[in-house]
């Protein structure tokens, strides 16, 4: 009964959101509350809450504090140079942008944290992506595979529950799965490339310095793709050829209608986009750049290093980013009072998610749903459990935590496997297959930053992202077979 409730309890959540029937923040808290009465535990729904709070309370001090300081530094212009020479690159073609997006996403993932890689990765291309009418869904999808795979780093969380789970190394995990982890990496690459053509295809023809804004006395300039033909107030230097699928409106026509433009398209936010490359903002501090530079430089190494807990660094690093480019308290509260929409959207959203995780786990509705699919492995496919357990993982992190899955399924998997004579380190690689899929999952706080930031619906997001981050994950699992890793 526990494990109808608890499947049901999630195809609720996900119909609700993806048909937009109910904002995300509001179904992680009304739906398990429902399902919590319905399993006859609603007494200790309060109990249940408040220990998922607790869990995630630490993360939400980090995201809350993480939004700000990088809020400040896009403010201040540090990502200004980056944000420009990135377009330079692309020559604003929307295939280049989107490849670059994924490249960025994942060389920043080297860090080894989800939410500083979205905040890094939204704050250097929304401004691309709304300045040239593209669609942000794609930028969030991309980005969330690219560190999806990347996430399987040692330092990263899954590699190192994996280890601890099952007594082993973590090196011994890791190391052999590279060759199948870059296949995912350069198939998330491809992919991307794919998408990009469909946005060319989609979209018009402006020049680079249109793109960047450049005022109209400038010398003339050379086309490049991008841009929307005729939309909002960016000229189109040439429109899109008959039958390309462009659209005087910009709306997604022909292969790209599956891609929601997600407000790209909004005049309000192409303001906004032009005003974060407005060389002449009030709140550029030019003077400061290179402090700057240097305080995130090292506020990521600390980072890495592990130096600090992560939300005590960023509590540091946005107070002294706010002391130090503005000392004036009227300029201070300015500061925090333009980044509160997006620091309460996604602490919001996290503390809401502790709802639905405390229900999930405190009812043991998720240790009754992975016995009954554990259980209802063929005895035949023992022998190949590693598969089992690669095709398994993306379902299972979608719907439920890393430390749910890692320290409560992945024991289970390897024990049953070890009775047909799998190696406890074949399932380990496995279980890092599904990843790619599990930064999209509405438990992962990152996610909400992402959409947040990039001022994304989560449903949209969701329908646009989960078949190609399915698609990623079983292609690693291919790639890993292919190589005997698996």
């Amino acid at each position: 009964m526990l494990t109808i409730l608890g499947f049901g309890m999630i195809a609720t959540f996900l119909v609700l959101i993806m048909l937009k029937k109910m904002s995300p923040m509001a179904a992680l808290v009304i739906v398990p509350a429902l399902f919590c009465v319905l399993v006859g535990k609603g007494s200790h729904l309060g109990d249940y809450v408040l220990k998922g709070i607790g869990s995630l309370a630490p993360t939400a001090a980090m995201l809350m504090f993480a939004i700000v300081y990088f809020g400040v530094m896009i403010d201040v212009g540090l990502f200004d140079p980056i944000v420009r020479g990135i377009l330079r690159f692309c020559k604003a073609d929307p295939m280049r942008v989107v490849v670059g997006t994924a490249v960025l996403a994942a060389i920043v993932s080297l860090d080894g944290d989800g939410s500083t890689t979205f905040m890094i990765t939204v704050s250097a291309m929304v401004p691309l992506y709304r300045r040239l009418k593209m669609s942000l869904v794609i930028m969030t999808g991309v980005a969330a595979m690219a560190n999806g795979v990347m996430n399987t780093l040692p330092w990263g969380g899954p590699t190192a529950r994996a280890a601890t789970a099952l007594k082993l190394d973590a090196g011994d995990i890791f190391v052999p799965m590279i060759p199948a982890l870059a296949v995912g990496l350069l198939f998330v690459i491809g992919l991307a490339y794919v998408l990009g053509l469909r946005e060319r295809k989609r979209l018009g023809v402006l020049t680079l310095e249109q793109a960047l804004g450049r005022p109209d006395g400038e010398p003339e300039p050379e086309q490049a793709l991008i841009g929307s033909a005729g939309t909002g107030d960016v000229p189109a230097r040439k429109a899109a050829p008959a039958g390309a699928g462009s659209t005087a409106s910009g709306t997604a026509t022909g292969s790209a209608a599956d891609a929601p433009m997600a407000n790209g398209g909004d005049a309000q936010e192409d303001d906004a986009s032009s005003e974060i490359l407005d060389p002449r903002r009030a709140t550029l501090r030019p003077r400061l750049y290179w402090f700057n530079a240097a305080l995130t430089v090292a506020l990521l190494t600390l980072l890495i290093l592990q130096t600090l807990p992560i939300p005590v660094l960023f509590l540091l690093g946005a107070a002294i980013a706010l002391t130090v480019n503005f000392p004036h308290m009227p300029d201070q509260k300015a500061r925090i009072a333009a980044h509160a929409e997006n620091v309460l959207n996604v602490s919001g959203m996290v503390f809401a998610a502790a709802v639905f995780t405390g229900v999930l786990t405190g009812t043991g509705m998720v240790e009754e749903m992975a016995r009954t699919v554990v259980d209802s492995v063929p005895d035949a496919m023992g022998p190949h459990m590693g598969l089992v357990t690669g095709v398994l993982s993306i379902p299972f992190t979608y719907f439920m935590s890393n430390d749910g899955f890692y320290f409560g399924i992945v024991p289970i998997l390897a024990e049953a496997g070890a009775a047909h004579g799998v190696s406890p380190l074949e399932i380990a690689r496995a279980s890092l297959v599904g990843q790619a899929l599990h930064m999209s999952s509405p438990l992962v706080p990152a996610v909400y930053v992402l959409v947040g930031m990039a001022k994304v619906e989560f449903g949209d997001h969701t329908r646009f992202t989960v078949k190609w981050a399915a698609l990623t994950s079983l292609v690693v699992l291919g790639a890993g077979m292919l190589f005997g890793i698996i």
